[in-house]
């Protein structure tokens, strides 16, 4: 296990890099996909080190937007109601589904 927030930004820069090459991105080719500077492209992978909006960009050009997003999960509810809550809230932040209106077409 990781000992330190250090280690932890370094293994990350790691496995950053290791994502990249398994695409066969260059880092400059990463960091214009990322919109990012190579600087701080080379500067996330060897040393870890990024804003959240630089992690954010590189997840999403790595296509790991998913993984990033599930890092901090929503907490377990803790009572009916938390859970009726939380249901209800997911429900409104929930894309709205459009209905198709009916074919005007004419079987011959």
């Amino acid at each position: 296990m990781l000992e330190t927030p250090v280690e932890f930004a370094v293994m990350l820069g790691q496995r950053i890099k290791a994502r990249r090459l398994a695409m066969s991105f260059t880092q400059a080719d990463a960091a214009a996909r990322a919109g990012v500077a190579y600087r701080t492209w080379r500067r996330l992978e060897s040393e870890g080190k990024a804003s959240i909006e630089d992690l954010a960009r590189a997840a999403i050009a790595l296509r790991c937007e998913r993984d990033l997003a599930a890092l901090f999960p929503e907490p377990a509810a803790t009572s009916m109601d938390a859970l009726l809550q939380q249901q209800r809230a997911a429900q409104a932040a929930a894309p709205k589904r459009r209905l198709r209106a009916p074919s005007s077409k004419v079987s011959s």
